[in-house]
């Protein structure tokens, strides 16, 4: 909390020592409070103690929208509760909004899944860890149905070292910038602690199918005072999540080869953070950190069915590396309190290496790997500096906290195999391409500014207006402004609104006029079939950056343990970036020439509820029972009428917790999956019969865990996923079989045990 301004400094004093100051991007991890992960947290909007008779400290504006209905949290006491098997999507998946599916309807990579947040898309959801942004995915190639063969970046902090996640959902997200369109998943890491403590931990994940995945995971943490001054924390993490049997959906077999399960996983994660306290109101913190995760092949494809190449079935058998990320960061962040506000400053600095066997780059063998000897490398680097300062001041009468930030970042691709596709045509060079040494490397600079304002206009409302202008050297500005409000209509009832302009922009594979995509003939759009050329796509320099408007307005109610939203959103989205499907030339071979576009208009709708109902003890300590549902009424491209993703029309997530005794505690949650359909339209954008329109009917899930403490020292953990054993699998790559797509594992049975001192 800041402290108040002395009485001696005007409003323009105050506001020019804020754009004097060193400005740092504040990190949710000193601002927000976790609350449960089944239901929002209670509003905060009542005025905070007066500390003096001129001045009241709020709260700033980001803690405002983290107070708002679009906003979860996921508590360590959550993470010991329901531990994820592998990846931390497996939590994040059952709050209010979130699905995981792929950037489009394509059905492509199926089982590589992402975080999407009200429908659209996990490339506009934005990852943070500790509020500094997670870029690995981007040096992943995205093929032409907009999708990359990538695990997310939801994968890169082991569970153990989790303090919380915060998922933010629509006006609260926008403040982000680009990329959180959707939302924004913010993983807050463990501090450092004075008191020498740490942990080790052992998790086992058997499946009860021999062809399904088994994990095995070893973490620790450690932390404690150095000095009087210095303090360390440690992380580490070994995890190895097998793959599923190469076979598991032979039923499936078309052209000699069936669709691939679940890929495997192998992680290894080491993260080191020191910090100094500089003075009682100054900290410095640096930290750095390795990752490394490699796949274990089932034999993936983006589009065959048929063995195309002669290493696909083979390597997937063999369960062997076919592509490692290597994730490097480093970062330097400065932590100031002065009699004026607070100040922070954040240097960051990542990079990854993506190293992975060579891939078609045409026509149906796009994605197939091509020869298992021969390995190519892209590497993504990002370099930030973000800052911000919070100034609590007094302005018209009213009590506020305001918050000027910057951003200024680059981000660079090295990619030269993704622009090795070949070309030979004599008028290439009328139509803009080159035909050889195109360059694989591309950056963007970019820069934003933002200023925003936590208004308390009486008792019980607060006002949270904000504007944020990002300018990105290759495509422009574009302004952001945001706004959101909350009204105590009692005590215990309250109503919150908010709008706001999220943006994204353009990533380096679709913006580079060197990446080309060649579709050889049957992958022609259906409007410009092949002339015996085919069809070849190019990146695009010029494009726009794809927009949104998002609304919320929502009432809430909490009691003595009771607590009650719903929420209403509406996301109108614009510029989406896709392969486009009107030629902008004609080579000489025949050959059509396109480019990735933006496209029309799309619109995302739908209603979040929560629940949570005190059964037993106080405010529900001993027994609970929390529920979210989510129905999206909308996800389409308005002028095709096709989705955006294959998500379920609703989803409801319940979960009954009971505390039986000190150091017993058991919890039961059920999950609801609604019809998934898929989009009406093939692969060229003919119109789709027969199996292409398979639904994927609702279904349900049931897991079973508890957690017993021996001692103050020794914990362990154990319980059943998919207690009904409801197994479903992937019927096909290429969407011939509709919103059948990916595989859900059947019954697994998991333990977990944690020394802690």
């Amino acid at each position: 909390m800041a402290r108040p301004i002395p009485a001696s400094v005007s409003v323009a004093s105050a506001l020019t020592l804020a754009l004097c100051s060193v400005f740092a991007h504040a990190t949710p991890a000193d601002t927000a409070a976790a609350n449960n992960g089944a239901a929002n947290s209670p509003s905060t909007t009542k005025k905070a103690v007066k500390v003096d008779e001129k001045i009241t400290v709020v709260g700033t504006a980001e803690d405002q929208m983290k107070q708002s209905l679009g906003v979860s949290v996921i508590t360590a006491e959550d993470i010991a509760r329901y531990p994820p098997a592998n990846d931390l999507a497996d939590l994040i998946r059952r709050m209010p909004g979130v699905n995981l599916t792929g950037n489009s309807a394509s059905g492509q990579y199926g089982n590589n899944r992402q975080i999407d947040i009200r429908g659209m898309g996990p490339e506009n959801t934005l990852i943070l860890i500790d509020g500094k942004p997670v870029s690995s995915r981007q040096s992943v190639r995205m093929g032409k149905s907009g999708e990359r063969n990538s695990r997310g970046d939801s994968n890169w902090v082991p569970v153990e070292a989790v303090e919380r996640i915060e998922v933010l959902r629509g006006p609260a997200a926008a403040r982000y910038g680009s990329g959180a369109a959707g939302g924004v998943v913010n993983i807050i890491t463990k501090r450092p602690t004075k008191k020498l403590t740490g942990s080790v931990s052992l998790y086992a994940n058997e499946p009860q199918s021999d062809k399904e995945g088994s994990t095995r995971r070893a973490d620790f943490n450690l932390a404690g005072g150095l000095t009087k001054d210095l303090s360390f924390r440690l992380y580490g993490n070994i995890n190895r999540t097998n793959a599923d049997s190469h076979d598991i959906n032979a039923a499936y077999t078309s052209g000699g080869i069936s669709p691939a399960g679940r890929e495997g996983v192998r992680n290894k994660d080491i993260n080191g953070l020191l910090r100094w306290d500089l003075t009682p109101s100054q900290v410095l913190e640096f930290e750095t950190a390795f990752s490394r995760q490699g796949n274990i092949y089932t034999g993936e494809q983006e589009i065959a069915t048929t063995k195309t190449g002669t290493t696909t079935q083979e390597l997937g058998q063999e369960g062997a590396e076919t592509n490692i990320l290597y994730r490097a960061t480093a970062s330097v962040a400065h932590r100031g309190t002065w009699d004026w506000g607070n100040t922070n400053l954040i240097f960051s600095y990542e990079q990854t290496r993506n190293h992975r066997l060579d891939e078609g780059l045409a026509g149906g063998g796009e994605g197939t790997i091509t020869d298992e000897n021969a390995w190519s490398t892209s590497t993504y680097k990002t370099y930030m500096v973000t800052g911000s300062s919070d100034i609590p001041l007094r302005f018209w009468g009213m009590d506020q906290t305001a918050t000027l930030g910057f951003e200024l970042g680059q981000d660079k691709l090295d990619d030269p195999y993704a622009t090795s596709q070949s070309l030979s045509a004599a008028n290439a060079a009328e139509l803009g391409i080159s035909t050889s040494d195109r360059s694989g490397k591309i950056s963007t600079d970019y820069y934003a500014l933002y200023a925003e304002d936590n208004i308390e206009l009486s008792l019980n409302w607060m006002l949270t207006p904000g504007v944020r202008f990002d300018h990105y050297d290759d495509f422009g500005g574009n302004v952001s402004p945001y706004i959101s409000t909350s009204y105590n209509l009692t005590d215990d009832l309250s109503i919150h609104a908010g709008i706001a302009k999220a943006f994204k922009a353009p990533n380096l594979y679709q913006s580079n006029p060197n990446y080309l995509y060649y579709t050889k003939g049957n992958g022609c759009p259906s409007d410009y079939p092949s002339t015996g050329g085919g069809c070849y796509i190019l990146g695009n320099d010029n494009l726009k950056q794809e927009t949104s408007i998002n609304k919320e307005l929502g009432i809430e109610y909490h009691h003595q343990g009771w607590a009650a939203s719903v929420a209403y959103f509406r996301n109108d989205y614009k510029n989406k970036i896709v392969a486009g499907d009107v030629p902008t030339g004609q080579l000489s071979s025949g050959a059509w020439v396109m480019q990735w576009d933006n496209a029309s208009k799309a619109l995302v709708k739908g209603v979040e509820g929560n629940l949570k109902v005190p059964l037993l003890g106080e405010a529900g300590k001993v027994l609970n029972w929390n529920t979210n549902v989510t129905y999206m009424s909308d996800n389409k491209n308005l002028d095709t009428d096709q989705p955006l993703s294959i998500i379920p029309r609703y989803t409801i997530n319940s979960m009954l917790n009971w505390q039986a005794t000190d150091d017993l505690a058991f919890n039961l949650t059920a999950t609801r999956y609604g019809k998934q359909k898929p989009k009406t339209t093939t692969f060229t954008g003919a119109e789709a019969t027969g199996d292409y329109l398979r639904v994927r009917e609702p279904y349900n899930l049931f897991n079973v865990g508890g957690n017993y403490r021996f001692s103050e020292a020794l914990r362990f953990g154990f319980g059943v996923t998919n207690l009904g054993d409801k197994r479903l699998y992937r019927e096909a790559t290429d969407g011939s079989q509709g919103a059948n797509s990916y595989n859900e594992p059947g019954r697994a049975f998991y333990a977990k045990a944690t020394y802690a001192f």
